[in-house]
């Protein structure tokens, strides 16, 4: 009595090797990424993920090299101002974190909470 063994992605007779599981290489594929995208993200990739995000915000409101947004307007876009890769302190004292080159500064005037965003700079370096 022989069982036939069906592929795990599309259900089709699977022909050749005994141990063989899926049909192609396509199947294998497809049944990974549906398998990965059941299971909860990896801390790592949440956090990546929440990087590149803050980047883009920061890239696409900074497009002069400094800026001066409210708090709210990144926010509603996705950004979290946990999530930064460094930090670099002025000689005023004040700390600007960065998500790669793109940098932010939390202010509050007139009441209002505001991001002072500038581009990483030569001078920001450490000698």
């Amino acid at each position: 009595m022989t069982t036939t063994k069906t592929c795990k992605y599309c259900s089709k007779e699977l022909i050749g090797r005994s141990d063989k599981i899926y049909c192609d290489a396509h199947c294998k594929s497809s049944y990974q990424y549906q398998k990965s995208k059941s299971e909860t993200p990896r801390f790592y990739n949440k956090v990546d993920n929440q990087l590149k995000l803050n980047r883009k915000i920061l890239k696409q409101y900074n497009k002069a090299g400094k800026a001066t947004v409210r708090s709210l307007v990144l926010e509603n876009e996705g950004f979290n101002a946990k999530f930064f890769t460094h930090y670099w302190k002025n000689n005023k004292g004040d700390i600007y974190f960065f998500v790669y080159e793109y940098g932010f500064l939390r202010r509050k005037e007139s009441n209002i909470d505001k991001f002072v965003l500038v581009k990483w700079q030569d001078y920001m370096s450490i000698k």
